[in-house]
C-alpha cells in the first residue's frame, strides 16, 4: 500500500512521460503549473487576450471550456489566433455533458479533459442496484460512448485528462461505491481501463473535492489502485472550489502541498474565485519549494505506519487543560516578542477588553493559549485563556500559567502534579522517553523541527509516539524564517500543519513568522484549522473558480452573500456558476447558490432542489429567506 515513493525522505514519485503539444509531463520533467480561461469560449478575442495574459503570467497550459459543439469549432479560430501572435502553449478544451465536443476539440488542440461522472451517466440521486451482471453491462455502455473519442486522440496524437470531481460522481458510482474516496477513483479506473484496452497511453489523471482531506485521501488511494494494475500516469492536483483570497490559498495548500510532499503531483492548477492570472504565482509558490528539497537531512524511517493515509482518524489523547480528549484543536499565540504585554495586546488575538463593564469579549477566532517566555502579566485575564511561560525553578505554578521545559530542565521541575509543556524534536523521541511520557498524564508534548522537510519529519515523531502507545496531547510548532514574506508563510504553514491535521495527527497549532503581525498569525493558524475541517471558527464557502461556463458574475456575488453570511459560524455555503458541478457540491453543504440559466439561480438545501429559476437580482436574499426558513439564521450581534 505505498501510495508515494518515501513518505518519510523526498522523492519525487516516478511517473511515465506524457505529451501535450510541445511540453512534456510527468517522468523527470518540471511538476507544470496551468489555469483555465472565465470568458465566453465564444468569444474569441477576449478569450485571446487573457489566454495571453495567463500564459505571460507563467502558464504553461491553458484550458478553455467547451460545452457545446460550436465551443469546440471556436477552439480553433482561438488557437490559429494564439499561433498568429506568437504563442504556441498547449490548449485543453473541458468537456462535461458533450461527447460530440470532445471528440471535435480532441482534432484542434493538444488535449481534452473528460469528467467521468457525467460524459456518459446523468445525475439524479436515484440509488441503483447492480447484480454484477447489469453493472458490466453498464461498462460496455460506457465503453460504446468513450471509445470514439480514444480513437480519435490517438489518430490526432491528442492527450486526455480523466478528471474525476468529487461533486459530480455519477449515481452509478455513489450507488455502488458510495461517496467515498474510492467511489472517485473507481470512477477513473473505469475510464482508464478502456484507454489502456485500446492501447492509448497519453492519459493524465486528477481527483478533484472541495474538501482537501477527501482530495488527498484520492490521490493516494488513486497511486495504489494504479500500481496494482501495473500503471504509473501523471497526476493533476487540484483542491476544486477552493474560494477566494487567503482561505482559497490556505484550502488549496492544506490539499495539494500535502501531496506534494509526498513526492506527488506532475502539473497543479490553484482554483481561486479570481482572474485566472492570479492563480499562477502562487502554484509557483507552492512548487519552487520543492525544487531543492530532495538535499534536505535525512530522516529515519519508522516502521510500522500506524496512520492510515486513505481514511481519516483522529488521534484518540489524554485530555490535560484544554488540549486532547473531545477538545478541538487549540491554537497558541506567542507573544514573548513584545516589550511589555497589555490588554490591548490581547485584542489581536481575539481578546477586546470593555473597561467600562470590566469584561472580555472574546471572539470566535481568539487563541486558547499564549506563550509569554519570561514577561509578566499585570492584570487580570479571561478565564479562557491559559498562559505558557519559560520554567523557572522557583517559580509557583498553576491557575491559568504553566511551564515550558525542554529534556534539560526536566530534572530540576521533578515531574511536579501539574499541567507542562514539554518541547521535543521528534528526533528526541525514543522509547525511553515514551515511558516517561506515559507515566506523566500532565505531559503535554511540544513537536518541533527545523528540517528543511518538516512535514515528514513531524509525521515520523507522531507515528514513534503512537507506536510507543503515548497518549499526552500534542502541540505542533513551527517557526518560518523572517526573509519569508507572507504569502510564503501562508503557503508553506497550510502545506505543514494541514498535511498533519489531515492525517488525524496534533490537538494544537503554534506557528511563529516574523513577517507577519500577531493578528495576521492568529487568523491564519485558525484559518489551517478550517480548511483541514477539524475547528470551524466562520463560515465556510465552497466557490468555484468560474470558467465560460459561468452564467453571472461570481466574484462579486460570492462578495455579496460573504459579506450578509459571514457571521454564520460553521455553515457551509456552496457558490456555483453552473451546474456542472452544483448538484454534487451541493451535498457537502448547506445551502447552494447555482447559476442554472442566463439571469436565473437555483437555490439547494443540501442536494436538494428548493427553489428553481429564482432572477439573479434576488438571488441573495431569496438564499438568506432560505437559511431563514430553515433555521439555520442567526442576528448579527450589535
Amino acid at each position: 500500500m505505498n501510495y508515494c515513493a518515501d513518505p518519510f525522505n523526498y522523492h519525487r514519485y516516478k511517473t511515465r512521460e506524457v505529451k501535450v503539444g510541445d511540453v512534456l509531463f510527468g517522468g523527470n520533467n518540471p511538476i507544470r503549473i496551468q489555469s483555465m480561461t472565465t470568458t465566453n469560449t465564444m468569444e474569441t478575442e477576449a478569450t485571446v487576450e487573457q489566454s495571453i495574459r495567463m500564459i505571460e503570467a507563467g502558464c504553461e497550459l491553458v484550458r478553455i471550456t467547451a460545452p457545446s459543439i460550436k465551443d469546440a469549432e471556436n477552439l480553433r479560430d482561438i488557437k490559429n489566433e494564439l499561433v498568429k501572435r506568437g504563442y504556441n502553449t498547449p490548449l485543453v478544451a473541458d468537456i462535461h455533458y458533450t461527447p460530440k465536443a470532445a471528440e471535435i476539440a480532441a482534432t484542434i488542440i493538444e488535449k481534452v479533459r473528460v469528467n467521468p461522472g457525467n460524459y456518459a451517466d446523468k445525475k439524479r440521486f436515484e440509488n441503483i442496484e447492480y447484480s454484477d451482471e447489469t453493472y458490466s453491462q453498464e461498462l460496455k455502455r460506457i465503453k460504446e460512448r468513450f471509445t470514439p473519442l480514444v480513437n480519435i486522440c490517438k489518430q490526432h496524437g491528442t492527450a486526455m485528462r480523466i478528471g474525476t470531481n468529487h461533486g459530480s460522481l455519477s449515481d452509478r458510482i455513489l450507488s455502488r461505491y458510495g461517496d467515498t474516496p474510492e467511489g472517485m477513483v473507481e470512477s477513473a479506473m473505469e475510464f482508464l481501463r478502456i484507454c489502456e484496452s485500446l492501447d492509448y497511453h497519453q492519459i493524465i489523471l486528477s481527483m478533484k473535492a472541495s474538501n482537501p482531506k477527501v482530495m488527498v485521501e484520492a490521490y493516494r488511494l488513486l497511486v495504489v489502485k494504479m500500481q496494482a494494475e501495473n500503471m504509473n500516469y501523471p497526476l493533476h492536483l487540484g483542491v476544486t472550489e477552493a474560494g477566494e483570497g487567503e482561505d482559497g490559498r490556505i484550502k488549496s495548500a492544506v490539499g495539494i502541498g500535502t501531496l506534494l510532499e509526498d513526492g506527488l503531483g506532475d502539473t497543479i492548477r490553484v482554483s481561486l474565485t479570481e482572474e485566472p492570472e492570479y492563480e499562477l504565482p502562487v502554484a509557483r509558490m507552492l512548487i519552487e519549494r520543492y525544487l531543492k528539497r530532495s538535499e534536505h537531512k535525512e530522516i529515519t524511517p519508522v516502521a510500522p505506519n500506524p496512520i492510515n493515509p486513505f481514511e481519516y482518524q483522529k488521534q484518540h489523547n489524554l485530555p490535560v487543560l484544554n488540549l486532547g480528549g473531545n477538545h478541538v484543536p487549540r491554537v497558541v499565540a506567542d507573544l514573548s516578542h513584545l516589550r511589555q504585554i497589555t490588554r490591548e495586546s490581547l485584542s489581536e488575538i481575539g481578546y477586546d477588553y470593555d473597561s467600562e463593564t470590566d469584561k472580555w469579549n472574546i471572539n470566535d477566532t481568539a487563541a486558547d493559549l499564549v506563550y509569554i517566555n519570561d514577561k509578566r502579566i499585570d492584570f487580570n485575564l479571561p478565564g479562557t485563556l491559559n498562559v505558557i511561560r519559560k520554567f523557572e525553578k522557583t517559580e509557583i505554578y498553576g491557575n491559568g500559567s504553566y511551564p515550558m521545559l525542554n529534556f534539560n530542565e526536566c530534572k530540576d521541575f521533578n515531574q511536579r502534579p501539574i499541567p507542562h509543556f514539554l518541547l521535543i524534536n521528534p528526533d528526541e523521541v525514543t522509547k525511553d522517553r515514551c515511558e516517561l511520557f506515559k507515566n506523566n498524564p500532565q505531559t503535554v508534548l511540544v513537536l518541533y523541527t527545523n528540517s528543511q522537510h518538516a512535514m515528514p519529519h513531524l509525521r515520523a515523531g507522531f507515528m514513534k509516539l503512537i507506536n510507543d502507545g503515548v497518549k499526552n496531547p500534542v502541540i505542533i510548532k513551527r517557526d518560518y524564517a523572517e526573509h519569508l514574506y507572507a504569502e510564503l508563510v501562508q503557503l508553506y504553514a497550510a502545506t505543514d500543519f494541514g498535511g498533519l491535521f489531515n492525517e488525524g495527527l496534533g490537538q494544537g497549532i503554534w506557528l511563529n513568522a516574523p513577517s507577519l503581525n500577531i493578528e495576521q498569525i492568529n487568523q491564519l493558524a485558525f484559518g489551517i484549522l478550517q480548511a483541514t475541517r477539524t475547528r470551524i471558527s466562520r463560515t465556510d464557502y465552497i466557490s468555484c473558480p468560474s470558467c465560460g461556463r459561468t452564467l453571472f458574475d461570481l466574484q462579486t456575488t460570492t462578495a455579496k452573500i460573504r459579506a450578509r453570511t459571514e457571521h454564520l459560524k460553521g455553515l457551509k455555503i456552496g457558490i456555483m456558476g453552473c451546474i456542472v458541478n452544483g448538484p454534487g457540491e451541493m451535498a457537502d453543504a448547506d445551502y447552494g447558490y447555482v447559476g442554472s440559466g442566463p439571469g436565473v439561480i437555483t437555490l439547494y438545501k443540501e442536494k436538494e432542489v428548493i427553489r428553481k429559476n429564482v432572477p439573479t437580482e434576488e438571488a441573495v436574499d431569496e438564499l438568506i429567506g432560505l437559511i431563514k426558513k430553515y433555521g439555520d439564521w442567526v442576528e448579527v450581534k450589535k
